[in-house]
């Protein structure tokens, strides 16, 4: 509730100096905010489940898909999720169906870029996955991943979390770009995802993968060595 009000009241201010502001946009913003989100109040009152640690990237990925059918685009009709326990970095691949052979494929992409995790976790079940790493041992006989079974449900939370994220983000991209081809919108919406501040882990997803901030635009080069060099020659 006060989440909301704070919402329409950002709103509501920011329709006094500006146009075309919309309810999503400032959700977005206050998700994705690094001050808002330094300021959350403290922890929420709940169940207190004891917290899986991994002190190392790829211990742990975590896999979920993202249902479009109610707007797919084309063939596509689903979004795979996967996402670094430690990290928090997010890596979005588009699907035509959900599948244990088409979910394996996109994973495999993914694994040959940045590695194998130790432990593969998936909230749609151990057969699920099972069923993923038949498929991917198939592509890569020496594969060696464990399922790992979450404590709790609320384990899971984090990339459903982010899946909630990447809907709304997807459904401002189509709208600001005035189109229902969210496929070609995924990677913009990847990068915006991954650089933005995440309160778990006190940096962005980007920073705490790579060592540092991610560079957007040109302004971020340093031209000084290259004219320096450019007149040596």
């Amino acid at each position: 509730m006060i989440s909301c009000m704070k919402s329409t009241c950002v709103s509501q201010a920011m329709n006094r100096s500006y146009k075309n502001i919309t309810q999503a946009h400032v959700t977005i913003f206050l998700r994705l905010c690094e001050t808002c989100q330094q300021q959350k109040s403290g922890c929420r009152k709940g169940v207190v489940v004891k917290p899986m640690v991994f002190s190392a990237f790829n211990s742990r990925g975590q896999v979920d898909l993202i249902d479009m059918q109610t707007q797919p685009d084309g063939k596509f009709k689903f979004i795979l999720n996967y996402q670094d326990h430690l990290t928090k970095y997010v890596t979005l691949r588009v699907l035509t169906c959900k599948r244990a052979e088409a979910v394996a494929a996109k994973l495999l992409e993914i694994f040959l870029t940045f590695g194998v995790p130790v432990v593969l976790q998936s909230d749609n079940g151990r057969e699920f996955v099972n069923s993923i790493i038949e498929e991917l041992k198939e592509y890569w006989p020496e594969l060696h991943i464990v399922h790992g079974k979450p404590r709790h449900s609320q384990s899971q939370g984090s990339v459903e979390r982010a899946n909630g994220d990447v809907e709304k983000m997807i459904f401002t991209w189509m709208s600001d770009n005035e189109t229902t081809e969210w496929s070609i919108g995924l990677l913009f919406v990847q990068f915006m995802k991954n650089r933005s501040y995440h309160s778990g882990i006190k940096r962005s997803p980007y920073e705490a993968m790579f060592g540092q901030p991610a560079k957007v635009g040109l302004e971020h080069l340093s031209f000084t060595s290259c004219r320096v060099k450019a007149h040596s020659n």
